[in-house]
């Protein structure tokens, strides 16, 4: 405001910024001779900028104006980049912005490493950057196989994991073949147990699957398996065979008239056959014969023969004792040739002739009576004194037909006084005279006399 007044005299005094004229005519005036302030100014506020970011202002004087008073600016920061402060900023009378803002860049937090695995990212870990994940040699991604830092610093996806996918490797020794050892049907076979590896794990596992090393093996073919499990799981295997190889010779056949024992499986390599005769035969030949390797039989077979029977001695004792434990006798007595019964069983004895002599029974005939008396085995001739011997020994009538069973150590078994077919005499002589051996022996020869 100005004010004058009039006097009749000045006097200036200085206050603030303005100067007050007192003069004559008392008239007072005010005048302002500091900066005049024109809030139309265009730049009225300084232009505001905002690094790694977008100013949008708008004016109320229009959109070419920034900074004129009233201006009103939004904020807004580049990818990547977090605004700090205000969003929004009014230029205000006092020449300054409402607030100041800022853009500070986004990054996210640092990735975990993954066992047996490792990544690479393309920009770190600021926003956009791709993480891609691999595994060690052996290992398979399960999951994503890379990560993005995302605008608002998180990553995307879940931590991938490495799995163990690679399963171990083993291998077996080479299959093998092994003769069996000389009188055996085994043979011991040794190897050394395979080893592992894995690529993630260290210590391995082997597990025997069948009959181990260093112990005898039957004849034939047999699998081993080795397998081994890794920690996750993972199988491999491996097998290979071994096979024992026995070396036979010929089944060898036992003499006519006789048997033979052998040891170990009876034919195999390294076994010995030893030939034996039956009672009343006499072995001619060598004692036993061994299966060689060629598979060949050393030597050459024995045979059993009848054995000399003195038939000229005195005594009934002299007589019998050459059957002791080796024949059974079967003495048949007839009042005379003619005799019926006599005529009948020596018809059927002589068919029977084959098995009796199986069941190792020699025939003795007594016929008549003193002084034209006969007594005989097949065609040699007792003495008179071994005939009597043998009527008094086991009380043998003259005058009727019958028959006595002896067996090996002359003991009666058996008496009959009516002829016997061949098949109800060798039934008895099959059931309670033989021995469990010899009836297996009788049965492998029972063709023999078919």
């Amino acid at each position: 405001m100005l004010l004058r007044f009039v006097a009749v005299f000045s006097l200036y005094i200085t206050a603030g910024s303005g100067t007050i004229e007192y003069d004559s005519d008392n008239d007072f005036v005010e005048e302002d001779d500091g900066p005049q302030l024109d809030y139309k100014d265009p730049h009225w506020c300084h232009s505001p900028g905002l690094t790694n970011g977008e100013v949008t202002c708008h004016s109320p004087r229009g959109r070419a104006y920034r900074s004129t008073l009233d201006t009103r600016c939004e904020m807004s920061c580049d990818r990547g980049y977090r605004l700090i402060g205000k969003g929004s900023i009014t230029c205000l009378p006092s020449r300054r912005w409402s607030g100041t803002s800022f853009c500070r860049k986004m990054r996210c937090h640092v990735l975990p490493l993954i066992p047996h695995g490792r990544y690479t990212c393309s920009h770190g870990f600021m926003v956009d950057s791709r993480c891609d994940f691999t595994c060690d040699a052996g290992y398979r991604i399960e999951e994503q196989h890379s990560r993005t830092c995302a605008r608002r610093g998180s990553w995307s996806g879940g931590q991938p994991n490495c799995e163990d996918t690679d399963p171990p490797k083993i291998k077996c020794p080479p299959s093998r073949l092994k003769v069996a050892e000389p009188g055996k049907l085994t043979a011991m076979v040794t190897w050394d147990p395979p080893k592992a590896t894995d690529t993630a794990d260290k210590s391995l596992d082997v597990i025997l699957v069948g009959q181990g090393p260093r112990t005898d093996f039957k004849e034939g073919a047999s699998i081993i398996r080795y397998k081994v499990y890794d920690q996750a799981r993972n199988r491999a295997a491996c097998k290979f065979i071994v096979r024992v190889e026995v070396r036979r010779c010929p089944t060898l056949p036992p003499p006519l008239q006789g048997f033979l024992t052998c040891s170990s499986d009876g034919n195999n390599y390294g076994a010995t056959c030893e030939y034996h005769c039956e009672g009343g035969y006499e072995r001619r030949g060598v004692s036993s014969r061994v299966c060689l390797f060629d598979r060949n039989w050393a030597g050459e077979p024995a045979e059993c023969v009848p054995m000399e029977i003195q038939s000229d001695v005195k005594t009934v004792s002299a007589l019998l004792e050459q059957f002791y434990e080796k024949r059974r006798l079967l003495i048949m007595s007839g009042p005379n040739i003619t005799d019926p019964d006599y005529q009948l069983q020596n018809i059927m004895i002589q068919k029977a002739d084959c098995g009796l002599d199986l069941r190792r029974v020699t025939v003795i005939e007594l016929l008549g009576s003193p002084p034209r008396e006969t007594g005989r085995i097949k065609e040699s001739l007792l003495s008179s004194e071994a005939i009597e011997g043998l009527r008094l020994s086991f009380r043998i009538s003259r005058s009727y037909f019958s028959m006595l069973l002896l067996d090996e150590l002359g003991l009666d078994r058996e008496r009959f006084i009516y002829p016997m077919a061949s098949g109800e005499l060798f039934s008895y002589i099959d059931s309670f005279l033989l021995e469990e051996e010899e009836r297996e022996r009788l049965e492998l020869h029972r063709d023999f006399c078919d």
